[in-house]
């Protein structure tokens, strides 16, 4: 299917898969949060603000991808790309960790917004079960991811009074994208995209009835 694409199209969705991976998640999450509800960051300052993004980013993101260029430096994986479930392992183990230990902060520290608290829950749930399903099928991380984000965007509406429509609409957008770029470069079947979603919709929710 991929080479049955023209190189541009192909370009583009190499490009969307990248800005949009699943690693960077959790930072575009905190930076709209900071948009939305910045009520919720009021008894800190901005330059405490841009230290937790940055803390968002260096935990959820930088590490865990340094870990996998590592892992295949070190010939613990064949490809920097995971495309095997056999080189998914250890990133998502290594993935729980960080996200797990985000949670635990969120949870534990008051001027941390709710829906932090389920978000980061959530994401250690759908780690942790996509580690098992990985034993049995290649379960896509974009699906998971962007799946994720727009369910807590939507549940963000239920909690806080402000007008989220056009976040929903922009994260359906997103998840549509992301969607098609990976049908276009990546080797998962629809199989292993829906279900991706379905991991990433049902652990939010789970995570959001957990918390609050």
């Amino acid at each position: 299917m991929e080479n049955q694409q023209p190189k541009l199209l192909k370009t583009l969705a190499h490009l969307v898969s990248f800005i949009l991976h699943p690693l960077f998640i959790p930072t575009y999450f905190f930076l709209y949060l900071m948009q939305v509800v910045p009520f919720e960051f009021a008894s800190i300052t901005d330059w405490q603000l841009k230290l937790k993004l940055f803390s968002v980013f260096w935990l959820t993101a930088f590490f865990p991808a340094f870990a996998v260029f590592l892992l295949w430096r070190l010939k613990f994986s064949d490809s920097i790309f995971l495309k095997t479930q056999k080189d998914r392992i250890i990133p998502y183990v290594i993935v729980m960790f960080f996200y797990w230990w985000m949670y635990y902060l969120s949870r534990n520290f008051t001027d941390q917004p709710l829906a932090l608290k389920y978000f980061y829950f959530g994401i250690f749930i759908a780690s942790a079960i996509g580690l098992t399903a990985n034993h049995f099928i290649k379960v896509s991380l974009h699906a998971m991811g962007v799946s994720g984000l727009l369910t807590a965007v939507l549940l963000v509406s239920f909690y806080y009074p402000i007008n989220n429509l056009p976040w929903v609409l922009l994260s359906v957008c997103i998840a549509g994208l992301v969607w098609s770029a990976r049908m276009i470069v990546s080797d998962h079947t629809n199989k292993e995209l829906v279900l991706g979603f379905a991991i990433g919709m049902g652990t939010q929710l789970a995570g959001f009835l957990w918390v609050s």
